[in-house]
């Protein structure tokens, strides 16, 4: 039984509303029994049965954030598309909030695929995902074990459990790193349990300190500013739970991607500081279905919501040749 959910029926969006494109709020179950919020966006006067897409990300956001932009835009496109809170985030249920999980976000996107697969509207042989940041890996994790899924776009992507195993630009890759990491997060773990309560990490620095890395300054100017804002959004206010990535040490992510069948395309910025994560995951795919694509003078959080930047026409051609 799905767990009720309170959803803001208003326009709260960081982005304009489309006149081309039906939005309504729907929810569906994931196989762990947590009910999921999204936003459904179907392009206006079109009948028959349509292509569609589940779209997730970045990581830290909510839907009504960059993933809201993707999934309205290719409904303008001709799509049947939405953009969902994984688990215990947003408007999304599951407790305790918060938390991210290699499994049970790649188990978001296939419980969206599930959503799309029984829709009266939607041909069930024509569903893609995009997975935007730290969702790009999970959609491309979710392609990988998930047959139903035709296309996949990864834009601006990470890897979490890497970059939660290894550090930036893989800079602690060592087993003292990760024991160190490892002893810090369980000795939190004892002081959350005795709090009976999960503390969070404060997610993004503010005030920016000013000898902030750039892509630091890069989040603080999505995030915290009028252009990204939300409220809802973990990365605007305060954060995942500071135990959150203790999964993503041990149990990393895209061990069979190599396997995947159904086509992909990678996009990232050039000038983006993860961009060396969308390489590697592209080197690692097999087969003639799958493109990487480079924005030249692009950094990370362009491809959030620079709708100059984002290659939305190009996305739309890629579901509409391998949508099929």
């Amino acid at each position: 039984m799905e767990e009720k959910l309170c959803l803001v029926q208003e326009w709260d969006k960081t982005f304009p509303k489309s006149e081309k494109v039906n939005h309504s709020k729907v929810t569906f179950h994931n196989r762990y029994g947590i009910t999921l919020a999204a936003d459904l966006y179907e392009p206006a006067g079109m009948t028959g049965r349509l292509p569609a897409i589940a779209v997730c990300g970045p990581f830290g956001a909510v839907k009504e954030q960059s993933s809201g932009l993707y999934a309205q835009t290719m409904a303008e496109k001709g799509f049947a598309a939405i953009a969902f809170d994984p688990s215990f985030t947003g408007e999304s249920g599951g407790s305790p909030r918060y938390v991210a999980s290699p499994d049970i976000n790649t188990e978001d996107f296939q419980a969206a695929v599930d959503f799309l697969s029984v829709k009266d509207n939607v041909d069930t042989e024509k569903i893609g995902v995009i997975g935007i940041c730290g969702w790009g890996g999970m959609a491309l994790n979710a392609a990988a074990i998930d047959t139903r899924i035709k296309a996949a776009v990864a834009s601006t992507m990470y890897d979490m459990t890497r970059v939660n195993a290894k550090g930036y630009f893989d800079s602690e890759d060592s087993e003292e790193a990760r024991y160190e990491k490892r002893r810090a997060l369980n000795a939190q773990r004892t002081k959350d349990y005795k709090n009976g309560t999960y503390k969070p990490a404060g997610g993004v620095a503010d005030p920016l300190p000013e000898d902030a890395p750039f892509f630091v300054k890069d989040y603080y100017d999505y995030y915290k500013t009028g252009r990204g804002y939300h409220k809802r959004s973990l990365n605007s206010n305060s954060g995942w739970n500071m135990t959150s990535s203790l999964s993503f040490l041990n149990m990393p992510i895209l061990q069979y991607s190599s396997e995947i069948r159904s086509a992909v395309l990678i996009i990232h910025g050039e000038r983006a500081h993860s961009c060396y994560f969308s390489k590697d995951a592209f080197q690692n795919l097999k087969g003639d279905n799958k493109e990487l694509m480079l924005i030249p003078g692009a950094v990370h959080t362009d491809l959030y919501d620079r709708t100059d930047v984002i290659p939305f026409d190009k996305m739309a051609e890629f579901f509409r040749e391998n949508l099929k």
